[in-house]
């Protein structure tokens, strides 16, 4: 583990030397000679100090390196009109640093500490490369929604240090209250975000730059659900019937948010409330603490967090063309850039949940998960489901079909680097499926 986390801290000094490109390279080889090297075990392997990993550890270590590749791809416009891009591409590589550091570790305070300090980053990202002045408002969002829920968690981790005398993971052993439970899991259920306490994701997404909005959909909000599912390894006892009043809750927003989606007129925005959605399935699987659940939210976190990125991606392709992420501007793209029409269709239907992605593998094991809880969720998972193919057709007939914008006077598709950026978020989305088998492994 510390191999890895040398090679990609290495990467840091070495850009002052190789540059951009080279770099990126460099990451991209690093990605595949530590992906190939994990064995896939269900043991907590790769130990060195107090860094190791398990398979979930480790499939989340590989989506955030796979994923701040696509970041530095997609961001070429910082690279080609050179706003700031050393430090970009140092505020990246610090930002993979803290997430490699968060998923490896197996101490409660060091995934605590590594958890908060990724957040300077993503601040950085916004603040520094966001396109509107109402960035400033966005970025204390996320800061003080994450550190004011953070502060319980921090108080339950030296809490436990005081009873255990430990803060691994698996030596944990608590007498868990009701304060002790909220103070664990508050801070994770912001991050994820769950219904009601989403306000800070929808107005991150939609002042974020392009790295902002991948890392923050692809990885961070996974935090949460990783998070929790540590946390659920050492809480038990008569606390846990507290969950339903989590799972109904949930099943409301995930429901309601659907709706949501429905009336929003930025592209972005709609993205965005739909991770909320998502998000509110998983919140379901982990907290029903049956196996279909813990198999299913890995596997929809994954699935969620290459699909919502490449949205992300095609949103900001349009916006690079047109300067805008209105709906009411972006009207026949179909006619405009004929060739991702295309892209867009892949993903607004992996988005809900089409065959053979990822997504549909996760939504049905949560699925399974929730009926086992209680048959009347799926009421809400029906409204759920419903809603989600309404808002991802919407999301494509909108802005693909229609009177092209009058301002645009030309046909503009896609370049190579944009096709590939769009296609490595495709192609694992839609066939690490044929291997799902290894998401099974870990519980």
């Amino acid at each position: 583990m510390m191999e890895l986390i040398f090679y990609y801290l290495f990467l840091i000094p070495a850009y002052f030397f190789f540059g951009w490109w080279l770099t990126f390279f460099m990451m991209f080889i690093g990605f595949f000679y530590f992906f190939s090297s994990f064995s896939f075990s269900t043991f907590y392997s790769h130990l060195s100090y107090s860094f190791g990993g398990d398979i979930i550890s480790m499939c989340f270590i590989f989506l955030s390196i796979w994923i701040v590749l696509l970041m530095v791809l997609a961001s070429f416009s910082v690279f080609k009109f050179k706003l700031y891009k050393s430090e970009f591409f140092l505020v990246c590589l610090f930002l993979l640093s803290f997430l490699i550091l968060s998923f490896g570790t197996g101490n409660l305070f060091l995934f605590y500490l590594f958890f908060e300090s990724s957040l300077i980053p993503t601040i950085f990202l916004i603040f520094g490369w966001g396109y509107q002045p109402e960035r400033l408002s966005a970025g204390f969002y996320l800061l003080f929604y994450t550190l004011f829920a953070s502060l319980p968690l921090l108080v339950s981790i030296f809490y436990c240090y005081y009873n255990c005398m430990t803060l691994y993971f698996y030596m944990l052993n608590v007498d868990v209250t009701l304060y002790l439970y909220l103070g664990l899991i508050c801070a994770f259920l912001v991050k994820m975000p769950m219904i009601f306490v989403h306000f800070w994701l929808p107005k991150a997404h939609v002042e974020a730059p392009i790295a902002g909005s991948m890392i923050l959909a692809g990885v961070l909000l996974k935090l949460g659900g990783y998070g929790l599912i540590r946390v659920f390894m050492f809480i038990d006892g008569p606390v846990l019937y507290y969950n339903d009043y989590v799972i109904c809750l949930s099943l409301f927003g995930v429901a309601f948010v659907g709706l949501v989606c429905l009336f929003q007129t930025d592209i972005k925005s709609l993205i965005a409330y739909s991770s909320v959605g998502h998000m509110g399935l998983v919140i379901c699987g982990i907290f029903t603490l049956n196996s279909w659940g813990l198999y299913g939210s890995l596997v929809m976190m994954i699935g969620h967090g290459l699909c919502s990125s490449a949205l992300f991606c095609l949103a900001n392709i349009v916006y690079e063309r047109l300067g805008s992420r209105s709906f009411y501007i972006n009207k026949g793209l179909i006619s405009f850039m004929p060739s991702l029409s295309f892209m867009w269709f892949l993903l607004s239907s992996n988005n809900m949940a089409c065959p053979p992605s990822l997504n549909l593998l996760g939504e049905i094991l949560l699925i399974n998960s929730v009926m086992g809880w209680g048959s009347l969720g799926f009421i809400y998972l029906a409204f759920g489901s419903f809603f989600s193919c309404c808002y991802s057709i919407y999301l494509y007939s909108v802005t693909q079909h229609g009177f092209l914008y009058s301002g645009v006077k030309s046909v503009s598709s896609g370049s190579v680097r944009e096709f590939i950026l769009i296609m490595m978020h495709w192609l694992p989305l839609n066939f690490i499926i044929l291997k799902c088998d290894i998401f099974t492994l870990w519980f």
